[in-house]
């Protein structure tokens, strides 16, 4: 076929295939991501700042229990006792659940997890909210464990379910709608503890109650849309679904390229099994991968950004704003959190996952140090406490445009399909592990340095930027076994599926021309238009 002909054949394809408009293409993934999303990364964006606005009436409410059982009032330090085990047994939670979603991953598969998921958001919402009818405090705690154990759930499965349905080219965008739920619900959580809505002594159980409204959506919707097909190839060995579900997320009926290249990973993988925790730490074809995830969800929780809540309130007092105004204020906040992960959302199939994440750490990185020398010179001058403001808000701006969302993005990429649940296990314990370490360690911190504390997370932060300047390969519309091979040499270890891969590169390094690709692309033009 001459290059006339080929020209012919292409453009009678492209007429008699039409090609959809992108959007219209990726309508289902992308509704797939937002049902997803509302039901998992939200909850765990409202759990992070729900339980701030009604802290002083659940104290009152713990304390009224107690005397009610006991005839005596509460011991402080036992009321102090208690509100540290109601706000740090979420994460204890969270890490039983990231426990337990290989084994739910792997069973029921990743939508199922995830709807099975909502049984504990929905147990938890009505231990919580009926509480202070009940009078017994030990529901609340036991439903923010609950809570604890669907978060943990909820950000290994919906990041491994979204990494598995993207094609490439969008696949960090829709990464990030994980990252923006979270931002979402963590303002939702600001916006109801308002005292005009939820925030006041007699409606505050209902904020807890309104979790399961975000569950009930989520179980209500997404039975109707695909599992993983992915999941449907490798684990099920479920062509026929799986070509179903391809045409449903990319909105196409002639998907045959993308289950082939799936049944291409298929065959190279068909006697590697489900890795274990234990077999993938153990593994040297992925030791830097596994080196890099552990380091991203550590800096992703010991960054700063939860310290930044603790002294918000304080440094917008030193700003001359009234104790009244404060909550309405700190919306700002979070609006700035939604609009930044929003823009990284964005941007991030243009710039990459490694500039957003080295920009993002460098930039808290500066700011927390400027921020350090506000708040040890506020009383210096009238103006001081108001750059700690724009300080706080760069801070928070910096962490959602990049290290807010791109960790859990990262995990998915790195490992092939037989490592991915194993590599979401390491990565989610990493994460409820730091999450618990800074509430635990951050009290004694902040007595012992003051003001010099957000110093220990600057360092963490440029500690991290060196980290991924250096060893961090560029992932972006890169197929899992590219990203593999860009290990491989650090790792100083081929896995054996990859030998094959690494000839085609090398001969196309050697300047060798690969002998199928006009064949490949002949044989497509025949079985198409001929």
């Amino acid at each position: 076929m001459d290059s006339r002909e080929l020209s012919s054949a292409l453009l009678m394809h492209g007429l008699s295939h039409p090609r959809p408009p992108e959007g219209r293409r990726h309508r289902q993934i992308i509704l797939v991501s937002v049902v997803g999303a509302f039901g998992s990364s939200f909850l765990y964006g409202y759990n992070l700042s729900v339980v701030n606005a009604p802290t002083r009436y659940i104290k009152a409410f713990y304390n009224e229990s107690w005397e009610r059982r006991y005839g005596r009032a509460i011991d402080p330090d036992t009321l102090t006792l208690l509100w540290s085990v109601t706000v740090s047994i979420f994460a204890v939670g969270g890490l039983v659940g990231t426990l337990m979603v290989k084994l739910i991953g792997k069973v029921l598969g990743r939508k199922c997890a995830l709807l099975v998921n909502n049984g504990f958001a929905i147990s938890a919402a009505l231990l919580m909210a009926c509480s202070l009818r009940v009078g017994a405090l030990e529901m609340l705690i036991v439903g923010r464990f609950l809570m604890g154990v669907d978060g943990g759930i909820a950000l290994s499965a919906l990041p491994m379910y979204l990494s598995e349905i993207s094609p490439k080219e969008i696949r960090g965008s829709l990464g990030q709608v994980t990252a923006v739920f979270i931002c979402v619900g963590v303002f939702t959580g600001q916006l109801l503890g308002l005292p005009e809505l939820l925030g006041k002594e007699s409606a505050w159980p209902y904020l807890f109650g309104v979790m399961a409204v975000p569950a009930l959506t989520q179980l209500g919707s997404l039975p109707f849309l695909p599992e993983s097909p992915r999941y449907l190839l490798f684990e099920k060995h479920d062509q026929e679904g799986a070509e179903k579900a391809f045409r449903t997320f990319l909105g196409k009926e002639d998907v045959s390229r993308e289950v082939e290249e799936v049944l291409a990973e298929s065959r190279v993988q068909r006697n590697l099994p489900l890795l274990s925790v234990q077999e993938l730490l153990r593994s040297p074809f992925v030791r830097w991968q596994v080196v890099t995830v552990v380091i991203t969800m550590a800096c992703y929780q010991l960054c700063g950004l939860n310290a930044i809540w603790f002294y918000t309130n304080s440094i917008f007092e030193k700003a001359g704003i009234t104790p009244e105004k404060i909550p309405y204020i700190t919306l700002s906040t979070g609006g700035i959190e939604i609009l930044a992960a929003i823009f990284s959302g964005l941007v991030i199939e243009r710039l990459g996952r490694r500039p957003l994440l080295i920009g993002g750490f460098g930039l808290m990185t500066l700011f927390f140090g400027i921020l350090t020398a506000t708040l040890t010179l506020q009383d210096h001058a009238p103006w001081i406490p108001y750059l700690s403001i724009l300080c706080i808000l760069a801070i928070i701006a910096a962490f959602c445009s990049g290290p807010g969302g791109i960790p859990f993005i990262l995990t998915g990429e790195l490992f092939q399909q037989s490592q991915r649940p194993a590599a979401f296990t390491v990565a989610g314990t990493v994460n409820w592990l730091s999450n618990f370490t800074v509430g635990l360690l951050f009290p004694f911190i902040q007595k012992s340095l003051d003001t010099y504390s957000f110093l220990v997370f600057a360092a963490v932060c440029f500690a991290g930027a060196i980290y991924f300047y250096f060893v961090l390969p560029e992932t972006q519309n890169r197929t899992h076994a590219e990203i593999s091979q860009a290990f491989a040499k650090r790792n100083k270890a081929y896995p054996p599926e990859e030998k094959t891969g690494s000839t085609v590169t090398d001969d196309k390094r050697n300047g060798r021309p690969e002998a199928d690709s006009s064949s490949t692309l002949e044989n497509c033009i025949q079985n198409r238009i001929v």
